[in-house]
């Protein structure tokens, strides 16, 4: 009985123990070196930014991220840091973050940490099923990034911050019916605007202590071009409809980039439309094939790298590969970093590079 009245106490001290153990012993291993005139490069979104090759959100065996062709299936800064890692810094690879539970508590006290407990690049704070109120909220990824950022001042001088998120807030099927209704749901404009305001809050909320940093704000992906949503949509006007509700979101990130030197904008749709096309008038798909690296890749979905997007919905490599090209792009023409650029020759190899180390499993 006397044992029994102090279980709740124990356990509460045994929460505090895990708590303390999180937030104070198990420091993140140190950053490598690198050339201070290399610019640290964080990224803030959600799972078309959070790393395939985390092992611990993605255990071996799991069907996400490519399943038997994980190892060879690629996120965008896994390409970048691949490809110009000498030139711009994810940080470190490293598992970063605390666990749930003692992430929970230190929310309460009001400590902010970042979460959860995962494997990526150090300054990649992305997390898979982040929406738009997580950049300040939520995950706090913000918020994090800020914290890491604060430890060093002269590092992040400079520094390059890309945030792309908003696809699970109102790029789902619901909201996108939503958009395509005439006039529009008012609860999607609703979602849409608290994301441009999560963007603008992130921007000053980093700007006010480091006045220096400088933004890649990603427009919207557009799902009408996402293989499971085909069948919707069918009508211009419903398309039509769609497009101007994603419209409002771009529309204000490009206004935000126009205002200032030190943000850029990356139109996401017109990337994919430049690629692989898009619906016809009528609303239908109408998508072209693009030849790379010796691929025919088509606008579907699948785990061999001809698809588009892997069979969980996430990017493929050649789609990840070529989205990473056009990114350093952007940085390069609105920064002016002069960093040698990706040409289609070395993509193209790097791709092949990839496949050849799984050289049994179908293309």
């Amino acid at each position: 009985m006397a044992l029994s009245r102090w279980l709740p106490y124990v356990a509460v001290l045994a929460i505090v123990a895990i708590a303390a153990y999180a937030l104070v012993f198990r420091r993140p291993p140190q950053p490598a070196a690198v050339s201070s005139s290399v610019p640290p490069v964080a990224v803030l979104g959600d799972s078309d930014s959070h790393s395939y090759q985390d092992r611990i959100s993605f255990p071996p065996g799991t069907a996400e991220r490519g399943a038997e062709y994980r190892d060879v299936s690629l996120q965008w800064t896994e390409v970048l840091a691949r490809l110009r890692g000498d030139a711009l810094d994810f940080g470190a690879w490293g598992t970063y973050g605390t666990s749930r539970i003692p992430a929970y508590i230190a929310k309460k006290l009001g400590i902010v940490v970042r979460k959860p407990r995962r494997e990526d690049y150090r300054y990649n704070f992305a997390m898979s099923g982040a929406e738009c109120s997580d950049l300040l909220d939520g995950w706090q990824e913000a918020r994090a990034l800020l914290k890491l950022m604060d430890a060093e001042p002269e590092r992040w001088q400079h520094g390059i911050v890309i945030i792309r998120i908003g696809i699970n807030t109102f790029g789902k099927l619901k909201e996108m019916n939503g958009l395509a209704r005439d006039p529009p749901e008012p609860d999607v404009i609703a979602r849409i605007d608290g994301c441009i305001d999560a963007y603008r809050n992130t921007v000053a909320l980093i700007r006010a202590a480091h006045p220096g940093t400088r933004f890649v704000l990603v427009g919207i992906f557009d799902n009408l071009n996402w293989t499971r949503y085909f069948e919707h949509w069918q009508s211009p006007g419903e398309v039509a409809n769609i497009q101007k509700g994603l419209d409002r979101f771009d529309d204000a990130l490009r206004a935000m980039a126009a205002n200032d030197p030190g943000i850029a904008f990356f139109d996401d749709r017109a990337w994919f439309r430049a690629r692989w096309g898009s619906r016809d008038a009528g609303g239908r798909p109408a998508y072209r094939t693009v030849h790379f690296a010796g691929l025919d890749v088509v606008n579907t979905e699948g785990n061999p790298p001809h698809n588009v997007a892997l069979e969980d919905g996430h990017a493929g490599l050649v789609t990840s590969t070529l989205w990473a090209q056009s990114m350093l792009q952007v940085l390069n023409e609105r920064f002016g970093l002069a960093i040698r650029e990706i040409d289609d020759a070395e993509a193209a190899r790097f791709v092949q590079e990839q496949l050849d180390k799984a050289p049994n499993l179908p293309r």
